[in-house]
């Protein structure tokens, strides 16, 4: 498809990649569609084999379709269609994500405001139990030591229940990939996602990168979604358990300060093996196996992710030192217990 011209574009685009997701679109479009006056809505679609592209002509006539050629899952099926969406802002917004009035108008001022702010994320709370924080972002994520994400509202498997305790504006580490805003430009200087991660801790990459250049990314709480989660990969699939503690590897070789890279890659190596003896421990011997598959991926490219690193990789990213020992040792089951 061809970009609209330059004079006509509204300032944010709305960007919902779809696979295959058909039943989502038609259920999560009319929100999107609804309160977002101020933006243009894509649909980018990996290929989809449904009726996907059907519904969308036929039910939302106004939303805008860029068509990939393959499914080139969350990192590539972005960056390619991007290359066509040339408003100023981008939010990228999964397709079962149910967004609220009003949801847009804070992102535009901070991002208008904020000359130093790249990436920002709503208040991500669950679409099944509103009164819940989601697992994939809650109100704002960070990382630990050792690169093992977590959130304020969630952490590991425990989420919160939203009481306003993260009502707030704030500096994060990184922002959910289920709705992730992004300055164009800022976008595109990083060279987008990394096409290599396919889908999972792409975003967590990006804001790393993000932050290593000096950006800024926040957590407004004055925009708030509801997040259905694992629409796409649920949480039992081992797929999603390869994909993230192989990235995670993939995502500390590109992004740890030099002096660190070895003792920290080899720790999490470890760490990794302990939570394959839980895995076993539980009976879920399918997702161990998926954490050894995910090494022996690693290794196969770690070289190749070595040559990715960038100028700068700055030795501040971490919150504390280690979530896994504030969790499961020291009992640190909620955001605020970890300090």
């Amino acid at each position: 498809m061809k970009p609209e011209t330059k004079n006509h574009l509204k300032k944010i685009a709305v960007v919902i990649l779809n696979w295959n997701g058909a039943k989502l679109l038609e259920q999560f479009l009319p929100s999107v569609i609804a309160f977002s006056d101020e933006a243009t809505i894509y649909v980018a679609d990996n290929a989809s084999t449904d009726t996907s592209i059907e519904v969308i002509q036929n039910q939302f006539p106004s939303v805008k379709i860029i068509q990939n050629t393959g499914n080139f899952g969350f990192a590539k099926g972005y960056n390619e269609a991007l290359k066509f969406v040339e408003e100023e802002y981008y939010a990228l917004v999964n397709s079962d994500i149910e967004v609220t009035e009003n949801w847009l108008a804070p992102i535009l001022e901070i991002f208008e405001n904020q000359a130093e702010t790249a990436i920002i994320q709503p208040k991500l709370l669950d679409f099944k139990k509103k009164t819940h924080f989601e697992y994939a972002g809650g109100a704002g994520g960070f990382i630990d030591k050792f690169g093992y994400p977590f959130c304020r509202g969630r952490i590991f498997d425990t989420v919160e229940e939203d009481n306003n305790q993260y009502d707030d504006e704030i500096e994060i580490f990184w922002a959910t990939g289920a709705c992730f805003f992004i300055r164009k430009d800022v976008y595109r200087k990083l060279n987008g996602f990394d096409d290599d991660f396919f889908a999972h801790q792409e975003e967590i990459d990006l804001c790393w990168r993000a932050f290593n250049l000096g950006y800024k990314i926040k957590y407004t709480s004055k925009s708030i979604v509801y997040h259905v989660g694992g629409a796409t990969l649920n949480e039992g699939n081992p797929r999603k358990t390869f994909l993230n503690f192989r990235n995670s590897l993939l995502m500390l070789t590109k992004n740890l300060p030099k002096n660190k890279l070895f003792p920290i890659i080899f720790m999490r190596l470890c760490l990794d093996g302990l939570a394959g003896i839980q895995f076993i421990l539980k009976g879920k011997f399918k997702h161990c196996f998926a954490i050894i598959q995910a090494h022996f991926a690693f290794y196969g490219v770690v070289n190749q992710f070595y040559k990715k690193r960038g100028v700068i990789q700055k030795s501040n990213y971490y919150k504390i030192n280690s979530i896994v020992y504030r969790y499961f040792i020291k009992n640190g089951k909620v955001f605020a217990d970890l300090f």
